[in-house]
């Protein structure tokens, strides 16, 4: 973690893609926090504690105990938490209308469908006790075509949206594990040459070594 002062931000997460995008941001920015473990694994995400800043029952959530008017306040949705850190911090997140409106349709493509569908695939492909071919013939189609259009994407660009933003930090971790989706690089340079460029930055793997 950077050397920062300031009062730490408690990071609920697990060691899966989307757990770690928060602290891929957190170091990015240099903001102090501390990991509080949500073993996904043993149920702990069904917890009383955890359900009172995630209601969903999903990780990532954060508690910024700097927040607002300098009061305490808790946020679930990897991209609502990486929204409010890069208004936070000014960075990573353009002020800009139109930038803005670019980094915020790749987020959204990544939350909305990129994650998703890739954990299905992943799911099916990887974890499902039952082998069922229909399903896995779907996720991974799908998958296939979601790596197409970010390939397609940064065919003339080095990050989704111009410069390096939030959206790259919420798709590369599961762009990370492609082989367990079923996609190979082969037909993807664009993604692998992306992928490779933000795999090589420090704050990003601090990130994935802090869970």
């Amino acid at each position: 973690m950077a050397a920062v002062t300031g009062k730490p931000i408690d990071v609920h997460t697990w060691s899966t893609p989307n757990g770690w995008k928060i602290p891929i941001m957190l170091e990015e920015c240099g903001l102090p926090y501390r990991v509080v473990p949500v073993n996904i694994g043993k149920g702990e995400q069904t917890a009383p504690d955890f359900l009172a800043i995630s209601p969903n029952n999903k990780i990532p959530a954060i508690v910024d105990h700097d927040g607002p008017g300098g009061e305490p306040i808790s946020i679930f949705e990897s991209g609502a938490i990486l929204q409010y850190l890069g208004r936070k911090t000014g960075r990573f997140y353009p002020t800009e209308e139109r930038a803005r409106v670019a980094v915020d349709e790749w987020l959204f493509w990544q939350v909305g469908g990129f994650g998703p569908m890739l954990g299905q695939a992943h799911h099916f492909r990887i974890y499902a006790q039952d082998k069922i071919p229909y399903a896995i013939e779907r996720f991974t189609a799908e998958a296939n075509r979601l790596y197409g259009v970010l390939d397609k994407r940064l065919a003339d660009r080095d990050y989704l949206a111009g410069e390096y933003s939030i959206a790259d930090m919420a798709t590369l971790t599961w762009a990370k594990f492609h082989g367990k989706q079923g996609i190979e690089f082969d037909a993807l340079p664009n993604v692998k040459r992306w992928l490779d460029r933000l795999l090589a930055r420090p704050g990003v793997q601090r990130g994935l070594a802090a869970i």
